[in-house]
């Protein structure tokens, strides 16, 4: 594999950043990849703008930062507004039409629709909508083994949401898989 670079987008409380490190350690100690995970969020805890980027490769990684995106996982408007420019040609978008309400204005590249929130609802909480988001990112490119990722999920939630955090995954993997 060349580089691929994924960026999540979301604001605060979204579990962005915990997903994206999630995602790093999967790649990186559970599939042997080289990788990369580096965030960034703003001054407040809740509600600010933040992202998370994994940057993967078969090869040396010289730079840690996306510079053009393969994935975009968009789960506000602003992310969207702001991180479409960064995702190449080519590039998949996934958002949750609850809460990226505008359509992408960009005919080069493919768009999935994924109701993360709703369907973390029906697991438990709107929290695990990470998590769902997760799953879809998994099932849609396989850049990141399912079995890595619930590896890396499992160590790193806590024991009290383990259940609804790994049923969240599924159920992301689930719904794009139809």
């Amino acid at each position: 594999m060349k580089r691929y670079e994924i960026r999540i987008a979301g604001f605060g409380g979204q579990g962005v950043v915990t997903v994206g490190k999630i995602a790093g350690v999967a790649a990186a100690l559970h599939d042997k990849r080289n990788a990369v995970q580096t965030q960034s969020y703003g001054p407040e805890s809740r509600g600010g703008a933040c992202k998370s980027e994994i940057v993967l490769s078969d090869g040396e990684i010289y730079y840690p930062k996306v510079r053009l995106a393969d994935v975009l996982v968009a789960l506000s408007q602003t992310a969207q507004d702001v991180y479409l420019k960064d995702l190449k040609p080519g590039g998949l978008l996934i958002v949750d039409p609850l809460t990226v309400i505008k359509e992408a204005p960009r005919s080069d590249i493919r768009v999935v629709q994924v109701p993360t929130a709703e369907i973390a609802l029906k697991v438990g909480n709107k929290r695990f909508q990470n998590m769902v988001a997760l799953g879809a990112l998994c099932q849609l490119t396989g850049v990141i083994s399912r079995n890595a990722l619930e590896k890396a999920i499992k160590e790193t939630v806590p024991p009290k949401t383990l259940t609804q955090n790994i049923e969240a995954f599924q159920k992301g993997l689930e719904y794009v898989r139809k």
